[in-house]
């Protein structure tokens, strides 16, 4: 619209926006009949071109001239009001897309079908178009599974060549070995049928230790048993008999195992869509373990035993190996000093345990460890007033500096929002995601740490901006549960939005030096320039002037309005009704603009209103129900938990918090705190469920409580490997702890079953407590190796997804030595504490 033409036609804004909107129809008239046939009628007025638009007539002059919307205005094709850009390597702007993956869909397929179906597009795209996709999810998920996958892998090879060295039997450690892939074949079955994905958490939190302790005390038992049967004797009976003797504690420990895990079926959020996997997975796995124990090993033994194992020997230990002979050797008379100094042995294992609480403090604790998705996410952020061409002119410099790592592959730059917002944010903020090349051609710096840190270093050199660093989809699901972009947020709520900003900035001033504090920034909530148009109502009212006819004018000549829509074929566009560029560029032009009275004189806005310049807010953000402002950083060189701790007491020393204002914690530590209450809450209730379980496999409280006392002992070896490796406390680690309970209930059970049995026979209760310790001593000899060189490729693995696993792999690494010693020394010397009188057996 020309401002002056309206003037000169004397037209008003309402005239032409109403003209508009009733010359763009078609209307149906029913039908008529003519002959034997019917006529549908219908009336087309619809707008097809743009000199359709021009003809409209406005408003016809009292000589019968009338007068056109091009008479008074100008019609063009043009873009929508633009808020956003993306520009990529610093060459200039690009299109993107991205593929948003619907609510409970397995990203890798979603991604394998999105591939496929841009390959049908390309087709018929326009010649010197293409989709080059820049970041594909899929790429990291493979990487994770090929990590895990060739992590269990490896394990199972040095299982087979362990069991090998260990047992000295070829048949009986192949028969051993041949449960780890039975058992892992039947858990996969289940996963495909209850449709659990193979994840890095739910495959890497098989442990080999759980899925063969039962098929090891199985063969074990029955080789025992073959190598001591009667003449007269069956070797059916026998294998029978020895698959019993074993079956009814395998079949109790497993299900303690299970109960162990029930835990992490009441996470929620973040946490619950993690480790429900891991303990549905890890149920399956048991009770694909059960069935191989005590069905598949027995039967398998029949057939390979049948004439194998001599018979009538004076003790078992003939059928041992050089190693074994050499460890019994020594492990006896160390168990009779033990099982003579019973007070001696519980002083020591209970003074490594308290020892190893004293470093709990030192460990710190984190949610998750840090996943490396080869790609880094910086959020950069600008002064609110800045133009969207600014912005861009930013992030093209961003570009090129990034762009001369020859690490870097290809960096693309998201600045403001989209037409359809699916990702609002103000044009004064960026995305960039760098997307990097293998680490093996890394030339700048050997780790990620060191990269983001050269260029952070560089990057500060470019004035105006601040910059968060993160990895795409971390950056994405912090925002998406926490509202920020960030590791932890400090939010504060209250009413009043300039004590919100000052209290915020003074929270950024507290906690900026502390030790691990990076990316430290409070939400921009002010600072934008905003034209301030107060109405006058004591003017509007001389002249007759409603203040909706100054806001009509204000929306429409200023910002642009819908008059109607023009429909092309499929597709519709706005018919936007504005002034034109010069008529609205300036504050003068603006205060320049004429409203219309009801007498049909035509005021100037500015005589109606006040105008000036005012500095705004940004954004008011609500949760619920009160106004809040977010600090946020990014925690590096050290653990979530320990930082938090440390930032909380000097808020609490530094910043005074009015009364009705509340601070609260967001981020990835809100996830640690929801699912450590949680578990704080679930776990003990699981572990007076084992204690039942205890009691019915046993039928006897003391030899329950003997077992259940050891299940604490055992997280010294776990405490003690954390601290080593320089490891904090995560749910990861929490996974570990589980597992390793459930391996020391596993064995103790196993152990005391033992033991029971062989005072049944008569023996005196040292006699008995040593036999069948010893007895035990390869079954217990042979789990620990698996356990150990089964998660010793997750331990020690750099690949991607490997941070994940290591915590859990090196917590039950170093909790199995630990507890290994519990099942052959403390179980043994205490158990004389704990009779089991044979009367209740």
């Amino acid at each position: 619209m020309d401002p002056k033409k309206l003037i000169t036609y004397d037209i008003t804004l309402r005239q032409v926006f109403d003209a508009l909107a009733a010359n763009n129809a078609n209307a149906g008239g029913q039908y008529i009949e003519h002959a034997s046939e019917q006529y549908m009628i219908r009336g087309v007025g619809l707008i097809n071109t743009i000199q359709d638009i021009e003809n409209i007539v406005v408003h016809a002059t009292k000589e019968g001239t009338p007068i056109y919307i091009k008479n008074v205005a100008e019609v063009v094709v043009g873009p929508e009001v633009r808020y956003g850009a993306v520009s990529k390597d610093g060459k200039g702007e690009v299109v993107t897309g991205i593929a948003m993956m619907l609510k409970g869909e397995n990203s890798r397929t979603v991604v394998e079908r999105v591939k496929r179906k841009i390959e049908e597009i390309r087709q018929y795209l326009p010649k010197g178009v293409d989709i080059i996709p820049f970041y594909d999810r899929a790429g990291l998920v493979n990487d994770v599974i090929h990590t895990v996958i060739s992590n269990v892998i490896s394990g199972i090879i040095l299982i087979i060549i362990v069991l090998t060295l260990t047992v000295g039997n070829w048949r009986v450690s192949l028969l051993i070995a041949f449960s780890v892939p039975l058992t892992i074949f039947l858990t996969f079955s289940g996963m495909y049928h209850v449709g659990i994905a193979a994840t890095v958490m739910s495959i890497g939190s098989l442990g080999f230790g759980n899925i063969t302790d039962g098929s090891v005390c199985t063969v074990e038992n029955i080789i025992q048993r073959l190598t001591l049967r009667k003449g007269n004797e069956g070797y059916r009976e026998t294998i029978l008999r020895g698959a019993q003797e074993v079956g009814r504690p395998i079949f109790f420990a497993v299900g303690i195992i299970i109960i162990i895990y029930v835990p992490l079926l009441t996470l929620q959020g973040v946490e619950g869509k993690m480790f429900k996997p891991v303990a549905l997975t890890v149920s399956l796995a048991m009770l694909s373990s059960l069935f191989v124990a005590l069905v598949i090993m027995p039967t398998l033994c029949a057939l390979i035993f049948k004439n194998s194992v001599k018979k009538n020997k004076a003790t078992a230990g003939e059928t041992d190996n050089r190693v074994m002979r050499f460890l019994k050797g020594h492990y006896k008379p160390l168990l009779q000093k033990a099982v003579f100094h019973p007070r001696a042995t519980l002083i020591i294992a209970a003074s490594f345990f308290l020892a190893s609480l004293v470093l709990i403090p030192f460990l710190g604790s984190e949610f998750m460890p840090e996943l490396d998705e080869g790609a880094i996410a910086i959020n950069v952020r600008r002064l609110p007033s800045v133009s969207l061409k600014e912005s861009v002119e930013c992030s093209t410099l961003i570009e090129k500096t990034l762009m001369k790592y020859p690490e870097v592959e290809t960096v693309i730059s998201k600045t403001g929002r989209a037409e359809i917002a699916t990702d609002p944010m103000g044009h004064e903020i960026s995305d960039v995601f760098v997307i990097l090349r293998p680490k093996k051609t890394w030339r700048t710096a050997r780790d990620k740490a060191g990269l983001i840190a050269r260029m952070e270093e560089d990057l500060t050199k470019i004035p105006g901006m601040r910059y968060s660093f993160s990895q795409p989809i971390e950056l994405r699901v912090s925002e998406l549960i926490a509202g920020v972009r960030s590791d932890v947020a400090i939010k504060l709520f209250g009413e009043d939005y300039g004590i919100l900003k000052a209290k915020a900035d003074e929270i950024e001033r507290v906690i900026t030096p502390v030790r691990g504090a990076a990316d430290v920034k409070g939400e921009q909530v002010a600072g934008l320039p905003v034209v301030q148009i107060k109405i006058d109502r004591g003017a509007i009212a001389r002249y007759g002037i409603n203040v909706s006819d100054i806001q009509d004018v204000i929306t429409t000549a200023i910002g642009g309005r819908v008059a109607t829509q023009v429909l092309e074929e499929q597709m519709r566009f706005d018919l936007v009704v504005r002034f034109s560029e010069e008529a609205r560029s300036s504050i003068e032009e603006i205060k320049n603009i004429l409203i219309s009275a009801p007498g049909g004189v035509r005021v100037p806005l500015s005589q109606l209103t006040d105008i000036s310049v005012e500095e705004g807010y940004v954004q008011i953000n609500r949760e619920n129900g009160h106004r809040r402002i977010v600090v946020e950083c990014n925690v590096r060189d050290r653990d979530i938990g320990s930082f938090v701790a440390e930032a909380q007491k000097k808020i609490r020393e530094v910043v005074e918090i009015p009364a009705g204002y509340y601070l609260d914690w967001g981020g990835q530590f809100e996830n640690m705190q929801r699912a450590s209450r949680r578990l704080a809450l679930v776990i003990p209730i699981s572990m007076g469920l084992i204690f039942i379980l205890l009691y019915m496999s046993f039928r006897s409280f003391k030899n329950a409580a003997l077992i259940y006392v050891n299940v604490p002992f055992a997280a010294t070896g776990g405490i003690v490997a954390l601290f080593l490796r320089d490891m904090p406390l995560s749910i990861s680690a929490g996974v570990g702890f589980i597992s390793l309970f459930g391996l020391c209930v596993l064995n103790g059970t196993v152990m005391v079953s033992f033991i029971n049995e062989f005072l049944q026979k008569g023996n005196e209760t040292r006699d008995a407590i040593v036999d069948a310790a010893t007895t035990r001593l390869r079954p217990i000899v042979i789990t620990v190796v698996t356990d150990i060189i089964g998660l010793l490729p997750m331990t020690i693995s750099t690949d991607v997804g490997a941070e994940v696993q290591k915590p859990l792999a090196t917590v039950i690494v170093g909790g199995v030595c630990f507890s290994s010693f519990l099942t052959l020394f403390v179980i043994p010397a205490l158990y004389q504490w704990f009779p089991k009188r044979l009367k209740d057996a």
